[in-house]
């Protein structure tokens, strides 16, 4: 059996329909129990562990799950060790920065990000000296109230952004989801994760 950590939403289902094109007999989010964490489908081989995005990889790093679908987002956010080994291009979308339509560089500006490391790493990269204020909730809100100037955050559409006034001022990296294993899983069960992936790839 390869466990597999699987993050709740609109990702799992993506990834779900992959693996059901791919010739696995899993079931949609839809059909499954709603109050389950752990859904175990004997048929595929497969033990399902559903969790929030943001612990997705560490279930991975730690073992506890063989592979994990995860966001590039929060790959590059949490920096964990573990394997990435294929692009699944699902729920594409981007990490951006963004203000307001009449944002002016500051001596001083602060960003407001729920992707702090991420933030920081690509103001460094640009040589602009930032304060990174670390929210959980919308940061949206940050720009409209004067808690910062620019925000980082995920951006698919822009109807959010648009929604508050905001723009977009730069765009850091495309994202989309991918799927990653623990480097000890991959050893000892590289012949199941092996005939996954060239499912997947297939399909992909």
């Amino acid at each position: 059996m390869l466990t597999i950590a699987m993050p709740k939403g609109r990702i799992m289902n993506e990834a779900l329909s992959l693996f059901q094109q791919a010739g696995w007999p899993v079931p949609l989010q839809m059909e499954l129990d709603s109050r389950k964490l752990v859904v175990s489908i004997p048929e595929a081989g497969f033990t399902l562990f559903l969790a929030k995005p943001m612990d997705i990889p560490t279930y991975v790093e730690y073992g506890v799950a063989d592979l994990g679908v995860a966001g590039k987002d929060v790959l590059m956010e949490q920096a964990r060790d573990v394997y990435e080994l294929l692009d699944l291009g699902i729920s594409p979308c981007r990490m951006a920065v963004a203000g307001k339509p009449d944002w002016q560089p500051d001596l001083h500006p602060r960003v407001a990000t729920k992707y702090p490391r991420i933030a920081e790493s690509y103001f460094k990269e640009q040589g602009e000296q930032v304060e990174i204020i670390n929210l959980h909730g919308s940061v949206e809100l940050a720009p409209v109230i004067g808690l910062a100037e620019r925000i980082v955050d995920i951006v698919s559409t822009g109807q959010t952004l648009r929604e508050n006034g905001l723009v977009e001022l730069g765009c850091i990296a495309e994202v989309t989801s991918r799927l990653i294993a623990n480097k000890g899983s991959y050893r000892l069960k590289g012949e199941a994760i092996q005939e996954l992936l060239n499912q997947l790839e297939q399909v992909i």
